[in-house]
C-alpha cells in the first residue's frame, strides 16, 4: 500500500522560500562575499527562486552558479553510463562564502560530491548548505543543512517527489510517498 502526503503546496512553498531568503540576508547582509551554487538537476530550480527573491529584496544582482556532481560522486565508476549536466560557475570561490542549494538532503553523498566539485573553483572561506527538505535519519555521511525548509523523519523506502512549475508541472507540489 502506498501512502502519499503533501509537504508543500504553492502557498506554503512561497512562505518557506521567503523565510529562507530572509535568513540568508540576515547572515550574509549584502552578499558582497557570498555566492549561491545550485546542484543539478533539481536544485537549480530552487536556486532560481532564491536568487530572484534575494535580488528583489536587496535590489542588486547576486552571483550564482550551477554544479553537476556526476564526476565527483563516489559511485561514479559503477556500470551505468553517467548522464552529466551543465556546470557553470563563472567565478572563483577563493575566500568566498559559498551556499550550496539543493531540493532534498538524503544520504549526504551529493553534498559531499558538491564540496569536492566546488574545490575545483578555489578554496572557499566557508561552505553552507540550504535545502528545502531534510530527510533526517538517513545519512551515510555526517552532513547537516545550515538552512532548511522542513525536517522530516523518513525511512529509506520513503520517496520525496518535488514537482515545480519550472519543471513543467501545472503547480508546485512536494510530496512524501511511503511504500
Amino acid at each position: 500500500m502506498t501512502n502519499k502526503s503533501r509537504l508543500f503546496n504553492e502557498e506554503r512553498l512561497e512562505i518557506t522560500i521567503n523565510r529562507l531568503c530572509h535568513q540568508l540576508i540576515e547572515n550574509h547582509k549584502t552578499f558582497d562575499n557570498t555566492v549561491l551554487i545550485g546542484l543539478q538537476p533539481r536544485g537549480i530550480f530552487f536556486l532560481d527562486r532564491i536568487k530572484k527573491k534575494i535580488n528583489n529584496l536587496l535590489k542588486k544582482e547576486i552571483k550564482t552558479g550551477v554544479l553537476d556532481t556526476t564526476f565527483y560522486r563516489d559511485d561514479f565508476r559503477s556500470n551505468e553510463i553517467p548522464r552529466a549536466r551543465e556546470t557553470l560557475i563563472p567565478f572563483l570561490v577563493d575566500g568566498k562564502n559559498v551556499v550550496i542549494i539543493d531540493d532534498v538532503l538524503f544520504t549526504g553523498r551529493t553534498v559531499r560530491s558538491a564540496m569536492d566539485g566546488i574545490m575545483n573553483f578555489g578554496r572557499p572561506k566557508k561552505i553552507e548548505l540550504l535545502v528545502l527538505v531534510d530527510r533526517k535519519y538517513s545519512r551515510d555521511i555526517p552532513v547537516e543543512p545550515t538552512y532548511c525548509g522542513i525536517k522530516i523523519n523518513t525511512i529509506t523506502s520513503d520517496r520525496i517527489e518535488v514537482k515545480l512549475a519550472e519543471q513543467g508541472f501545472e503547480k508546485d507540489n512536494i510530496w512524501i510517498i511511503n511504500k
